[in-house]
């Protein structure tokens, strides 16, 4: 088949097709709306400590990520927030780093 005969054919699909596709409307959706199980209002309990976390923190992480982790010791959550700071630099001063795991180990320590 002649190129100019491919052209021309090629030309009248898309003629034909055009005004379908022109015709076709943009159909727009409503965002769905979710609820969530735990509800809009979950936050660190409060306490001594609880805006230092919040304000650290939730930046990068959920309070409830946060308060879903496991139980741990005092040393363990030292460990996790020093990590936080030196693998991920997370811009968090060594007195609200102590505050912070101060908070964790009285919210989420070992008893």
């Amino acid at each position: 088949m002649s190129r100019s005969l491919r052209t021309a054919l090629l030309a009248g699909l898309l003629a034909g097709w055009a005004p379908a596709l022109a015709a076709a409307p943009l159909e727009l959706r409503p965002t769905p709306e979710i609820d969530l199980p735990f509800g809009d209002d979950v936050g660190f309990p409060a306490g001594s400590g609880s805006d230092v976390i919040a304000s650290n923190c939730t930046a990068c992480h959920s309070a409830d990520h946060t308060l879903n982790q496991p139980t741990l010791s005092r040393e363990e959550w030292h460990a996790v927030v020093d990590k936080m700071i030196t693998a991920y630099k997370a811009p968090i001063t060594p007195e609200d780093a102590r505050v912070i795991v101060d908070y964790l180990a009285r919210v989420k320590g070992e008893p």
